[in-house]
């Protein structure tokens, strides 16, 4: 039997999703909740990675097992037995058609941004932070360039085991309110850093640093040394996962702060 599973959880105190020698990643936390409802070893696959001090207001997992349990013992079950900031959302029974990362697609992130001359304190390690004015405009014009399918090099990480820098990005699109950004990007696929290493362009735009049409130059450039730095993770969320109709799964979450 293959349970699909949607999740949120927040990236502090997490060494990122994956599962690492020492457990500290989300997943090696969600494994031991789900392998203790199971009463038996479970491995979850999931949609995407996170890295350290990312966050997901939804992600989406599937693992198989051959006990029967009610979809609520997979939701309230291992919700008992999960850390705080980790939370199952819902569960459902899917067919082996389904997998969690390569039946995907499309995924989604959200960066959200504090622009305030004062650095954040209550929502410290949830939110980025740039503390002079951004032209939201100006970025918005710059994120222009990105839409479409193209090869990312220029914003990969060097550490990223993706097989092809081509992907097609379908939204790049910010938004002020108030003191706030919310910077949204969707595409079929994303590579390692590859939203953060955006985010620190686009924002070398809004400060007024290089104009919109550097953006363009980088991305054909396809050289990420030309780039900007890579941008803090503590603001970035992985908030989008759709999946073809017939899996009849949501595609994100409306319970999370920045909706």
């Amino acid at each position: 039997m293959r349970i699909v599973l949607g999740l949120e959880y927040r990236g502090v105190g997490f060494c990122g999703w994956q599962s690492q020698p020492q457990s500290c990643g989300v997943q090696d936390a969600l494994e031991s909740a789900v392998s203790a409802i199971a009463c038996e070893k479970t491995v979850v696959t999931a949609a995407g990675r996170t890295d350290t001090g990312v966050h997901a207001a939804f992600q989406v997992v599937h693992f198989d097992t051959a006990v029967k349990r009610p979809l609520t013992a997979w939701v309230r079950g291992v919700n008992s037995h999960l850390p705080a900031g980790v939370a199952v959302l819902w569960a459902r029974e899917v067919g082996e058609d389904f997998h969690a990362r390569f039946a995907a697609t499309q995924r989604g992130y959200r960066y959200v941004l504090l622009n305030h001359p004062v650095r954040p304190g209550l929502n410290q390690g949830l939110i980025g932070w740039y503390h002079r004015p951004l032209d939201v405009d100006a970025m918005n014009h710059a994120a222009a360039h990105l839409i479409g399918q193209h090869d990312f090099s220029a914003f990969r990480a060097a550490a990223c085991q993706a097989k092809s820098p081509v992907k097609e990005l379908r939204l790049a699109h910010i938004e002020r309110r108030g003191d706030y950004l919310l910077c949204d990007f969707r595409a079929d696929g994303f590579l390692h850093h590859m939203v953060r290493n955006l985010m620190g362009c686009l924002v070398q735009v809004g400060a007024g640093n290089q104009p919109p049409e550097w953006v363009g130059q980088i991305l054909l450039g396809r050289d990420r040394k030309f780039a900007a730095p890579t941008f803090d993770g503590a603001g970035l969320y992985l908030t989008h996962i759709r999946y073809p109709a017939h899996f009849a799964l949501p595609e994100s979450s409306e319970r999370w702060l920045f909706a």
